[in-house]
């Protein structure tokens, strides 16, 4: 797996941690080990540019999800024989605003950022929460996910 994860903004953070979780999560959803994704770390700032650019909502937010291709949960693609690896996209988390999130409810700032690498991630893979049935599938999963890695959902 290459799960990359660059902090691109001023406080420093466990890489390894995050990049752990995101490789469980790939292997977990039997995605093939030449599977690449990004995680980027960065200011609210720059969240809130993201935000308003590409989902028209004008604010920061804890985690964006930026897909290559459309997926469907459960159904990982099959890498080419000698071809490229699979790119799965970005995960975009802002860490100051996930650690008042997780101040305001009362939780470990590692278990909120687990929670966001592994929403993040699954949202790549083609989960969704838009609706009842499948916002609950995905947090299914993401409570799964968490605990393999030790970590809790908040809710």
């Amino acid at each position: 797996m290459n799960v990359f994860v660059a902090n691109e903004q001023a406080v420093p953070l466990d890489a390894a941690a995050l990049r752990s979780i995101g490789e469980a999560v790939l292997r977990a959803e039997g995605y093939p080990e030449e599977s690449e994704v990004s995680i980027l770390l960065v200011e609210e700032a720059q969240i809130a540019d993201l935000n308003a650019r590409f989902l028209d909502k004008p604010q920061p937010t804890d985690v964006l999800a930026f897909p290559i291709e459309h997926l469907t949960p459960g159904d990982a693609p099959k890498p080419l024989v000698n071809g490229p690896p699979v790119v799965l996209g970005d995960v975009v988390i802002a860490p100051d605003y996930v650690r008042r999130q997780a101040e305001s409810l009362l939780v470990p700032f590692a278990d909120e950022m687990g929670l966001m690498v592994v929403h993040g991630l699954l949202h790549l893979l083609g989960y969704d929460h838009g609706e009842d049935g499948a916002a609950e599938t995905m947090e299914q999963r993401e409570r799964s996910l968490l605990a393999a890695a030790g970590l809790k959902r908040r809710r």
